[in-house]
């Protein structure tokens, strides 16, 4: 009756793709982009960055992105702004208001040009506010805070976005009353991703947090992509196998725009009809818990399983749990490690036994005689 009498002529609904919001990490270390500045410089790859963020907006009207730079010691939002800048009517070096405002252009698309003002505006101040002491402290970056910034911010668009009924079990539209109280647009649940812009190194450091921003991540089914411009890490390669992301490290960076289009725009939908390129072999190795080195061979704490380089610990116990571990009295010696047995190769039909070049006549066959 309801389609008779036109009774849900209110509710809208769209039977395509659901939207994708896109979380963007942009490593900002200074130390990689200073190595980085003669083949691709900061500006190239951000100007490569903002035609890939457009392009993933116009694939979709409802489809949301997300920018944290992950600087040296910190990390910082570049969109969306979490706080409105102060409201002086001076004009930057972008040729934009530092109040935030756009200027009108008839040549660009407004959404394109309020994201490209806020990246480029919140960028110029995290530039501008870096000091020397703080580059000097430290070499790395804060991917793991980047991580578990980008993951809170995904998980609370996807409340937002998707409430979801207590009372309600497997459903995945939920239709809402607008202001007025009339029934509007029916809200789908929303897909996101990550992806790392990585051009840093090591980040053994950073094993712990990193490893359980990757066991969150593959909990709520986040893909996380890795573009490596730079450098090598064993936690990226990791953090993509574990949940289901692209890896890719090119041999050169200069065609950042053509990876970022060809390898990483299609999103979780539309990837499931598309052949996804391999990351090979991933090293698998783990980090010590003591001295933040990644090992080839460790020793384990029996009670919470943490890893360590040596077998003499500081009272002998575990700097994790605090148990007692009695490793330096039984465990003195590197554990040998026993080559794996060779397996004999079946022999597949019309195969003979006796290997080729061998005189041995074959079964069967007859002595040759002479007339």
């Amino acid at each position: 009756m309801n389609a008779i009498d036109a009774t849900d002529r209110h509710i809208k609904s769209t039977d395509g793709p659901p939207p994708s919001l896109l979380a963007i990490i942009l490593d900002t270390n200074p130390h990689a982009w200073a190595h980085l500045s003669s083949i691709l410089p900061l500006s190239k790859a951000v100007a490569s960055l903002l035609v890939f963020i457009n392009a993933h907006l116009a694939s979709g009207n409802a489809n949301e992105v997300a920018v944290i730079a992950s600087h040296s010691q910190r990390t910082h939002w570049l969109y969306p702004t979490p706080t409105l800048p102060t409201p002086h009517s001076t004009s930057t070096s972008n040729g934009h208001d530092a109040n935030g405002t756009v200027p009108e252009n008839a040549n660009k698309y407004r959404p394109f040009a309020v994201i490209e003002t806020a990246i480029l505006s919140n960028l110029t101040t995290l530039l501008n506010s870096t000091t020397a002491s703080s580059l000097s402290a430290t070499s790395t970056t804060q991917i793991s805070g980047a991580l578990s910034t980008a993951l809170s911010y995904i998980s609370k668009s996807h409340i937002r976005h998707s409430p979801v009924d207590p009372t309600i079990n497997d459903h995945s539209t939920i239709t809402t009353p607008d202001t007025d109280g009339i029934l509007g647009q029916q809200r789908v649940s929303l897909t996101s991703r990550i992806l790392i812009l990585s051009v840093s190194g090591d980040l053994a450091n950073q094993y712990i947090p990193v490893m359980n921003a990757i066991f969150a991540a593959q909990r709520q089914r986040i893909p996380i992509d890795i573009l490596k411009l730079a450098g090598d890490t064993v936690l990226l390669q990791q953090a993509c196998d574990a949940t289901g992301g692209i890896y890719m490290a090119p041999e050169s960076p200069q065609g950042l725009l053509q990876y970022l289009m060809m390898g990483f725009l299609p999103d979780a939908t539309a990837r499931r009809a598309l052949v996804l390129p391999s990351a090979g072999s991933v090293d698998f190795r783990a980090a010590c818990f003591c001295h933040r080195k990644v090992v080839d061979i460790g020793y384990v704490c029996s009670v919470c399983l943490s890893i360590f380089c040596i077998p003499s610990l500081p009272d002998s116990k575990c700097l994790t749990c605090d148990s007692h571990l009695s490793l330096s009295t039984t465990l003195t010696v590197t554990p040998a490690l026993i080559p794996r047995k060779k397996k004999k190769r079946k022999r597949g039909p019309g195969e003979s036994a006796t290997p080729a070049g061998s005189s041995t006549p074959a079964p069967g066959s007859g002595t040759p005689t002479h007339s």
